[in-house]
């Protein structure tokens, strides 16, 4: 339990010693023993020999050169890191895409970093790859934060070109961001570490600034290319080296020695760029969480069959757990609040878990939106957009409450409403999953499709149409009757059997590794990590320092 005092602090009222809290942490520490795992996995890139031979050439590794390109003792905030996980396994893997993305402090300037890997089939690009790379520049562009690329790519993954190539989504988009953030004002600076071939070689002359390390490849087309293409023999120096394009070509800027060199050099060209606009939010000084960030793993149920109070989860986010609520006694089911975390203002949308019961009104079921926390939360959108405040929205959502009386209190025009007013909102919007996130209450509470400046997850998060039990059962009526048509009669051995194979098939789907493979999540996070990430988050979309006008459109009434 939770409660908030006279001066908007939440007061923790959670017995952390209780067996429930302690099988909660118990089962957490399990999920998160694996996701540190996997982590390290991924962070090996392409396996021992890979790493070894990239030393042999005289490079450093992707994450090497992030680490040292970084201001020491700095955190770099990984994003996409379990982008491609579990694809491409006829192909051996591609982890992390072959493509290391993230926000870093480089001169005390928050920027973001994409490097290729080429531990992974020398960082060609796979069609992960292409949306990773998109996905990170998208960020930049929205944010107006500056990009770094280290580029080291032998160029597009050809088995799979035709899922890179064409499409909007695809590779040509990151030339064409290029163009947009240039004309944005968005810095951009290249360096060339390692190979840059064909269709890839336009990205580094679309930015700012390139370095080019000596021993390094810039050419639309290799020496075998040339030689099959014209019948030209030529070294691959003399075709497109560092001392050629600095020399002859004119294409790069500078010219490096070797890896060190070229770091130290970007760190002085970050440092010369101009100072960054004020931020238009009302930023003020940071205070500490008043509770410890890792009681979370006592509070949050990981299997979701309990209910929970969301304050107690909110108090260990934000500023000294203060939250001032909007409409506290109205509209439950959804909790509305405004706070700071790290100093930065936010609007918080949070889904209840826990049963709303009062007198002489039927039960409100923890985690569905109900018409009047629809119609709070999308008035509370509004006077965020109207006071420039950011929104986070914290999902833990089963969807909209369905049946005779929610049709008849007009559930679909106070749902449309909410969801009018987070596709319109203007001001930044952070998502934060840490439960399910199913059906339209995934839209309501801003999914991927609503353009979260970031979307996070926690290990505990599903997400899906429905839960996977009831997907499952629903599937599972539809096999039998289809079975049975075909004159097949099912026992129930076999049914529970076709049941149990559906449900792991369906909860495999719903995994956030599976969600984050496919860019739906921009990185999974650890419930101790996230008030650092969302104060990182905040310190990025706070760069943006102008904001469109708002404007919802017709409102259903």
């Amino acid at each position: 339990m939770a409660k908030i005092d006279r001066e908007d602090r939440i007061i923790s009222e959670i017995d952390l010693t209780s067996a429930q809290s302690k099988n909660n942490e118990k089962i957490w520490q399990k999920n998160i023993s694996l996701v540190q795992e996997q982590r390290k996995r991924i962070e090996a890139g392409g396996g021992p020999k890979n790493i070894d031979r990239q030393h042999a050439k005289n490079r450093l590794t992707a994450r090497e050169r992030v680490s040292k390109l970084i201001d020491k003792n700095s955190h770099f905030f990984e994003l996409g890191q379990f982008t491609a996980f579990g694809m491409y396994e006829e192909w051996g893997g591609a982890p992390s895409a072959g493509t290391i993305a993230g926000l870093g402090h480089i001169e005390n300037r928050l920027c973001m970093i994409i490097a290729n890997d080429a531990t992974v089939k020398a960082g060609a690009f796979f069609p992960m790859t292409a949306k990773k790379v998109i996905r990170a520049q998208t960020i930049a562009y929205e944010n107006h934060l500056p990009v770094i690329y280290l580029v080291d790519s032998a160029g597009i993954f050809l088995p799979l070109q035709e899922d890179v190539f064409p499409d909007q989504d695809d590779f040509g988009r990151v030339f064409y961001l290029n163009a947009r953030m240039t004309s944005k004002g968005i810095p951009q600076i290249t360096a060339i570490m390692g190979m840059c071939v064909a269709g890839g070689a336009y990205l580094p002359v679309m930015t700012d600034k390139i370095l080019m390390t000596e021993g390094s490849g810039l050419f639309l087309g290799g020496p075998a290319l040339v030689k099959a293409a014209i019948g030209q023999v030529i070294s691959a120096e003399e075709l497109g080296g560092a001392q050629m394009h600095m020399e002859t070509s004119g294409t790069i800027d500078f010219k490096e020695k070797d890896d060190p060199s070229a770091l130290k050099h970007l760190r002085k060209l970050v440092a010369q760029m101009g100072r960054p606009k004020p931020p238009v939010f009302n930023i003020r000084e940071s205070r500490n969480s008043a509770y410890k960030i890792d009681e979370l793993l006592k509070i949050m149920p990981f299997d979701q069959e309990h209910e929970y109070e969301t304050h107690e989860i909110i108090a260990r986010l934000v500023d000294d757990a203060e939250f001032v609520e909007y409409k506290k006694d109205y509209g439950k089911t959804l909790v509305c609040g405004y706070a700071h975390i790290g100093g930065y203002p936010v609007g918080i949308i949070a889904n209840q878990k826990k049963h709303i019961l009062k007198k002489g009104s039927p039960p409100q079921f923890g985690g569905v939106i109900y018409t009047e926390s629809a119609e709070k939360s999308a008035r509370f959108i509004m006077d965020c957009n109207q006071n420039t405040i950011p929104l986070l929205f914290i999902h833990d959502v089963n969807g909209f409450m369905v049946g005779r009386d929610a049709e008849q209190s007009g559930i679909i025009k106070a749902g449309a409403k909410l969801v009018n007013a987070v596709s319109n909102s203007v001001v930044p919007k952070i998502s934060l999953i840490v439960g399910g996130t199913f059906g339209a209450g995934n839209y309501a509470m801003c999914g991927k499709a609503y353009a979260p400046n970031f979307i996070f997850a926690w290990p505990s998060a599903k997400y899906a149409v429905m839960g996977g039990a009831q997907a499952a059962n629903t599937l599972l009526d539809i096999k039998v009757r289809q079975m049975e048509r075909n004159g097949h009669k099912i026992d129930e051995k076999e049914k529970q059997a076709l049941f149990e194979s559906i449900k792991a098939s369906y909860d495999e789907q719903t995994d956030p590794r599976y969600g984050a493979a496919r860019l739906w999540i921009d990185e999974i996070i650890l419930p101790q990590e996230t008030r650092e990430r969302l104060i990182n988050a905040l310190e990025a979309v706070s760069n943006k320092a102008e904001l469109e006008t708002f404007n919802p459109g017709v409102l259903q009434t």
